[in-house]
Formats: C-alpha cells, sequence, structure tokens
C-alpha cells in the first residue's frame, strides 16, 4: 500500500470511530426505552390506534413470528408497487410494469435488506417505486436488523426473564428516532455534495462534443442487413445530445447507507456522479456504511454493564477489516502481472504511480476504491463505487471472503453484532471445552439449547450459498447466464449466489442473472438467508434472558482482552471461512495462478 493508501485508511478509521461513541448512548437510550416525555407522545399517537402496549414485553416466539410477519407483508407491497407501477402517479418516464420474476426478486431483496438489484433502477423504476417500495424498506428492513441484536442483548442482559422486548416498539424507535434523523442530515449533506434530488423528468441536454457510434444498417424492410458470410452490416451515427436521469436520489441514498442497505438508484451505483459526486461524498458514504454496526458495539458494553466487551469485539472487527483492506488495495496497486509482464507501464500520475484502474473511477482512484469495496462487503451493504468485477484476483477474493465470514467484520444494522455475537458463543464454547468448564459468556452459561441453536445460525448460509452454486453450475439455465467461461465464470456465480444468501447484494456484474431463474434462486437464497439466521438468534436470546447470571469467578474466561479478541478471530476464520475453502479454489484462487503462471 502506498502512504496516501495509508492515510486514508488511518483517518477513516479515527473518524469512525469519533462518530460511534456519542451515537452509542443514544442507541443504548432507544434499546432501554429511556426517552424524553414528548418523543412518548409521539410513539404513543401510534401505539394506540395499533392496539400497541410498548411496556409489555413478548416471548422470542411472539416477537419471531410479528417479525416474519411484517417482513412477509412488506414483500407483497414492495412486489404489488412494481406490477402496478404502470397505473399509479409519479412516473414521468412512464415506467412499464415490472416481470413477476424480477418483482419477486426485488421485493425480497429489498426486505430483507440485502438489495440486490438485478435491473437498471434509472430505466426501471419509476419514483414512486424507488420511493415507497424501495426507499421505505430501506429503513424496515434496517430496523428489523437492529431489532433483533437488541433482543439478543436483552438476553445477555437480563435475569430470570420470559421476554426480550416489545418488537413493535423496537421497530417505531429504531425508526422513528435513529434512521430517519441520521438520513435527514446525511441526505441534506448529500446534495450540498451535488447529488441530486427532485422530481423532474429526464433531461436531454447538449454534450460539449459530438459522440459517433455506429447502428445496425437496415433495409427497405426495416430489418438490419447482413453481408455474405453472415455479419450485420452497420453505418455511422452521431448525436449531440444526451439523457440524464433525475429523480429523488438524496433522500434514498442517505438510508441507504445508514442502513447497510446498498441498492442505487442508478444502475452504477455509487459510481455515478448523481450518487456520489465528490470524493468527501465517498467518505461520507463510506462512514455511514460503518457507523451504526460500529455504533452497536459500544452500546452493546454499554447495556450489559461492561464497556469492555464491546470494545473486544470492535477491536476483532476492526483488525480484520484493516487486513482485508492491506490485501485487496495491495493486489490492485500492485496492478495486472499479465501487464506488467508486457513492459505496459499501469501507472497514471504520480498519485497513481500504477495498478489496476479497470472499473474505477479516476475521481476515486485506487485507494478509495478498494477501500470502498472492502467496507461494503465487510458490511451487509452493497453498494459499490467501482466494479468488483475488474478486479484482480486476490483483490476480489477479499469482497467475496468479507461476505463468506457472515458478514460479522462490523456487518450490517444488527446483523453483523448479532452474527459476531454467534461466534463468541461457539469461541467460549470451544475455550471452555479445552479447559474442562461449562463455557460462559457474560454470566451467562452456554449450554446444548444454545450450541444447537448456535449451529444453525452458523451453517444455515454457507449451506445455502454451495448448494445454490452447485445448482446453478450444473443447470442449463445457470450456465446461460455465464458471460466469462472458466475459474471467473465460476467466481461471478460462487460471488452472487453469497451476496444473496448474507444479505449483501454487491455483485461481481459479469454474471446475467435478470433472469426467471437466477431471480426465482437468489430470491429464495435471500429470504433463507435472512431468517434461517434471525429465528435461531431469537430462540438464543430468549434461552439466555430465563437464565441467573453467574458472578464471576477465578475460572471465568476473561472475554475482553487480547487473548479473547484473538480467539475469537480465529473462530470466525476457522469456522466461517473453511465452509468455502474448496470454492474459492475452483475460483478467484485458480484464476490468480494462471495470471501468475503467464
Amino acid at each position: 500500500m502506498t502512504s496516501l493508501a495509508w492515510a486514508n485508511l488511518a483517518l477513516y478509521m479515527l473518524l469512525l470511530i469519533a462518530a460511534a461513541w456519542p451515537l452509542s448512548r443514544w442507541l443504548t437510550a432507544i434499546a432501554q426505552g429511556r426517552l424524553p416525555r414528548w418523543m412518548r407522545a409521539i410513539e404513543g399517537l401510534l401505539y394506540k390506534p395499533a392496539g400497541v402496549k410498548p411496556e409489555e414485553g413478548m416471548h422470542w416466539k411472539q416477537y419471531a413470528l410479528a417479525l416474519l410477519l411484517f417482513n412477509f407483508i412488506g414483500v407483497l407491497a414492495v412486489y404489488a408497487l412494481q406490477r402496478l407501477q404502470h397505473v399509479l402517479p409519479l412516473n414521468p418516464q412512464g415506467m412499464a410494469a415490472i416481470t413477476p420474476d424480477s418483482a419477486f426478486n426485488t421485493a425480497i431483496s429489498f426486505v430483507t435488506n440485502t438489495n440486490w438489484q438485478g435491473y437498471g433502477g434509472e430505466s426501471a423504476m419509476s419514483y414512486l417505486t424507488q420511493m415507497l417500495a424501495l426507499t421505505v424498506q430501506n429503513f424496515l428492513s434496517a430496523a428489523t436488523g437492529i431489532a433483533v441484536v437488541f433482543a439478543l442483548i436483552r438476553g445477555f442482559a437480563g435475569r430470570l426473564q420470559t421476554t426480550v422486548g416489545n418488537v413493535w416498539a423496537d421497530l417505531t424507535r429504531i425508526t422513528l428516532w435513529l434512521l430517519l434523523p441520521l438520513s435527514f442530515v446525511f441526505a441534506v449533506f448529500l446534495v450540498g455534495q451535488g447529488v441530486i434530488q427532485n422530481f423532474d423528468a429526464y433531461k436531454d441536454v447538449t454534450t460539449l462534443e459530438v459522440n459517433a457510434y455506429q447502428v445496425p444498417k437496415l433495409g427497405p424492410d426495416g430489418q438490419p442487413l447482413k453481408n455474405d458470410k453472415g455479419e450485420a452490416l452497420t453505418e455511422d451515427a452521431s448525436t449531440a445530445t444526451q439523457q440524464l436521469a433525475m429523480g429523488p436520489v438524496a433522500s434514498q441514498e442517505a438510508i441507504k447507507m445508514l442502513g447497510t442497505n446498498g441498492g442505487g438508484f442508478f444502475n452504477t451505483n455509487s459510481a455515478h456522479p448523481f450518487e456520489n459526486p465528490t470524493p468527501l461524498a465517498n467518505l461520507g458514504q463510506m462512514l455511514a456504511i460503518f457507523l451504526i454496526p460500529a455504533a452497536l458495539c459500544f452500546s452493546f458494553g454499554q447495556l450489559v454493564g461492561d464497556s469492555r466487551q464491546g470494545v473486544a469485539v470492535l477491536a476483532a472487527m476492526s483488525l480484520m477489516f484493516i487486513i482485508g483492506v492491506v490485501i485487496a488495495t495491495g493486489a490492485e496497486q500492485a496492478g495486472n502481472p499479465m501487464l506488467a509482464s508486457q513492459g505496459v507501464d499501469q501507472a497514471m500520475s504520480e498519485l497513481q504511480p500504477g495498478g489496476n484502474m479497470e472499473g474505477k473511477e479516476t475521481r476515486f482512484g485506487i485507494g478509495a476504491s478498494s477501500l470502498f469495496s472492502v467496507v461494503t462487503t465487510a458490511a451487509s451493504c452493497g453498494a459499490v463505487n467501482s466494479m468488483h468485477d475488474s478486479m484482480t484476483p486476490i483483490g476480489g477474493l477479499v469482497p467475496l471472503v468479507m461476505m463468506q465470514l457472515g458478514e460479522v467484520v462490523f456487518g450490517g444494522v444488527g446483523t453483523g453484532l448479532y452474527g459476531m455475537l454467534i461466534f463468541a458463543m461457539l469461541a467460549v464454547f470451544i475455550a471452555g471445552l479445552m479447559i474442562g468448564r461449562t463455557p460462559e459468556y457474560l454470566g451467562k452459561k452456554i449450554e446444548s439449547y444454545e450450541m444447537k441453536m448456535v449451529s444453525i445460525a452458523i451453517l444455515v448460509t454457507p449451506l445455502l450459498v454451495l448448494v445454490g452454486t452447485a445448482i446453478a453450475v450444473m443447470a442449463a439455465d445457470g450456465r446461460a447466464g455465464i458471460a466469462n467461461p472458466g475459474a471467473h465464470g465460476f467466481s461471478e456465480i460462487l460471488y452472487a449466489l453469497t451476496s444473496a444468501g448474507n444479505n449483501n447484494g454487491s455483485a461481481f456484474a459479469g454474471l446475467s442473472a435478470n433472469t426467471p431463474f437466477y431471480n426465482t434462486l437468489l430470491g429464495l437464497v435471500m429470504w433463507f438467508g435472512r431468517f434461517g439466521v434471525i429465528v435461531p438468534v431469537l430462540a438464543i436470546a430468549g434461552s439466555l434472558a430465563a437464565k441467573k447470571r453467574i458472578p464471576v469467578g477465578s475460572g471465568t474466561l476473561v472475554t475482553h482482552g487480547p487473548l479473547f479478541v484473538a480467539l475469537l478471530i480465529g473462530t470466525v476464520l476457522l469456522v466461517g471461512l473453511l465452509n468455502y475453502v474448496p470454492s474459492l479454489a475452483l475460483g478467484p484462487i485458480v484464476e490468480q495462478l494462471m495470471l501468475w503462471k503467464a
């Protein structure tokens, strides 16, 4: 890594911690319901007609059932809005109805906080669909993840309780008093940086230069002409105008980042200058992705009564993240060895001494693009400011691994922390086996029931990803989407299923996945990848809440020191990654070996 890349990473981590600490205090207050009287009065206006009593807790099964029902209704609403958008208002471009398979995929995608997009936003979705379906679910899916981690933390902090909180109160407070205010402030910042926010029809503008291009040559019957060899004939054409898409972008961009959603208003996502126009906006978006996940770590320590516990979890996340950034940035700055062997100068400037600039925006360069790629895949965000498909094999391996770890390196809002706490319970269980003691974490015994739920939560995603990848590789419809046969084509399929199963949403972008086969397969993987983890996590929360807290003794494993941080990282790497090693060997690893051999 260059000195500039190191400086960018150091600045990013410094600003992140500085912003996350004060936010954590407010998160703790929301989780405990310690809100000003005027806020509770506003909430009451919503609770009373709905018949909700926020002070009444729910058993974990009630909590889980309510979440499942709430999100299933969300799927139906988003599906209906897409299918009916051609007859609904706020559609100045006259966008047609979305096809059933694409609407199914997109509805599940946004409800599960995945935001996988098989369509181009500016060419498929009306303004109403973007706002009422997609942006609304950006808020609600993020609130769902935070609500689940609140329930799990209450399980650790509770003593002989049968409830884990009230899901309706959690969802309301998280949305009203956390996500909405933060999104409003961040949207204003983005507008100041040049992100658009309007309801205008698309604009035709005159370009500075006349653009020349080729078009098919047509015969008198209007059909394309071909030569004797069957090749299509073309003719010259030119234009001095370009159509620019408009829309309410800043409002969606803000919650897209803060909620670790990732779905772009435009097809090229945060590489588009209307979504991410400046280096400062780029830095702000990266900070927004990690802000709530980092703050939740501090809040976790505060809620369980030992701030050191949250710092230990945050330290483990930070170390793995920094290592990932160093590897990815180093690989991208090293460039393509095949070009280097031919004596090709890959340098762009003194600030960009060399490296792989394919698929990257020059206004961000290699350092900021590589950092963004690791941030967005370490979190379950999926937003991109460069094309991951154009990264070097090792550079592309890092985002893939970040997702395959379960996206616990900061992870999504809520999902990253409860995923890491699952690994923490597994770590203390392993340590307990080593010394012959019943494992404990935060004063709660980790027994057979908890370990069964931990096993389900850890194994369900790799099962979905690997079985889904196998189905896609074997099925003719799955292979039909591959444009790059060989190792890279396999990597594209593996990346797509990994992204769906871990609710990330980013893509290698070389796979033609907007087909009935992939829309259905990825939709199912996204749904079960989300709720196949949430349900066992809530089961653990309910079990822990019913247990008494055991006082710390001389034989208690210290879970806030460097030794535990190392044990936790080792557990994540060994258990989380080993499931995928054979598939990685068939994809990016063999692809890198082929480059070196060449």
